[in-house]
């Protein structure tokens, strides 16, 4: 096995648990170690950190498997899929929910590695190198274990091409003709496309948040902002919402948030149209529309730090305008997914929207991901979810 010698104090980073070695932090590599190998990281001084999968073609040269001088085989990987499955079965034994995230990529200790329960079926990603290489014997494992009717490969995220791994979709095992799955989400059935939906078909990262509306809406007019395939729009209108109008740039999501609202009976609350959220809020601004409650769930604006400037004058540009859109108590919900958006940077951006339009606003709560997507100490990537309730005064 090859051996990554650490330049001198770059373990100090790595040994409070983050698993990722980058390639800059490489002072020698002795042996030969190919893409996709498995290779032992040792400090400057010959000290073991850990062992993991090297990719000399991406930035991340190492992501580390574990810090124990263990063997790597099937029982290892058997063994931390069992601790993800027993960890979800834990701390969702109360959920009301039949779809989760069974694995969590580097916060399970498995790096590259999501997993998504749908119902019955499993959608599963391999975005790293390494992890790829073993994805048939992990679809073998995790069939043994939850024993899903299906298993999808969503594997094109284009961050595969920064591994040098072609983008590619399709079953693992079974299949689904269409690929559609009807899944429970808090008393709602919502049908979910494992093959074309958004990352792997449906955001579940926030049905907690989505059910934290509940006492935010009732009887009230809403709007929901990136509205996808209806996750926030739906819970509104089943908690009593008088209207709710859900907006999203995919005909295809606002296509599907039809078919949902209709599979719910909720058609006669909510209407969705295909939208530019940006000129959207720009529109009903202008025209003096109010709203009760508005949501902005966007997709992720800054996929790196270099983008960070531009998003924050993103966030800025929908909050004001929502804002202004408020009636005086109404309740804003507003996220932002993206992991190089700090949370007190996403607070301050909100609350200089609020003070450019005149608005008080009250910060009710600061909400974030739920227990199936765990954040891992050390490892700040793994914290990515950002939810505030507001009330504007």
């Amino acid at each position: 096995m090859a051996k990554i010698i650490l330049e001198k104090g770059r373990e100090q980073r790595i040994l409070p648990g983050h698993p990722w070695v980058y390639r800059t932090e490489i002072a020698r590599i002795a042996g030969t170690a190919r893409p996709g190998d498995i290779v032992e990281v040792e400090d400057w001084r010959g000290k073991f950190v850990g062992k993991g999968f090297f990719n000399s073609s991406s930035m991340i040269a190492v992501r580390l498997l574990t810090q124990k001088d263990e063997e790597i085989n099937a029982d290892f990987w058997r063994q931390r899929i069992e601790q993800a499955w027993k960890y979800r079965q834990t701390v969702l034994s109360e959920a009301n929910t039949d779809s989760f995230r069974v694995i969590f990529g580097e916060a399970d200790f498995l790096p590259g590695l999501i997993v998504d329960k749908f119902a019955s079926c499993l959608a599963v990603q391999t975005l790293a190198l390494g992890i790829d290489r073993v994805k048939n014997l992990l679809a073998e494992i995790l069939d043994e274990i939850i024993k899903p009717e299906a298993i999808y490969e969503r594997n094109d995220a284009p961050v595969r091409e920064l591994e040098g791994l072609e983008l590619r979709r399709g079953f693992l095992k079974g299949k689904l003709e269409p690929p559609l799955v009807i899944i429970s989400e808090n008393g709602l059935q919502i049908c979910v496309n494992i093959a074309e939906g958004q990352k792997t078909g449906y955001f579940l990262d926030q049905r907690e948040n989505r059910a934290a509306i509940r006492p935010l809406v009732k009887g009230a007019r809403v709007l929901d902002c990136f509205c996808h395939t209806g996750g926030f729009s739906l819970h509104a209108a089943k908690y009593q919402a008088r209207e709710v109008i859900g907006l999203d740039i995919s005909e295809e999501a606002i296509k599907m948030a039809e078919h949902n609202a209709r599979l719910n009976g909720l058609e006669n609350v909510c209407t969705f149209k295909t939208a530019n959220v940006f000129d959207a809020l720009r529109e009903l601004d202008k025209s003096k529309e109010k709203f009760d409650a508005v949501i902005l769930d966007p997709p992720a604006f800054v996929k790196s730090r270099k983008a960070l400037e531009g998003a924050v004058r993103g966030y800025k540009e929908i909050n004001l305008r929502a804002l202004r859109i408020l009636t005086p108590g109404g309740f804003l919900v507003t996220c932002s997914c993206s992991y190089h958006m700090p949370e007190e940077l996403f607070i301050k951006t909100v609350i200089s929207a609020s003070q450019d339009v005149r608005r008080r606003i009250r910060i009710i709560e600061r909400r974030g991901q739920p227990p199936d997507h765990p954040w891992l100490a050390g490892y700040d990537e793994s914290k990515y979810l950002k939810c505030l309730i507001i009330q504007a005064l």
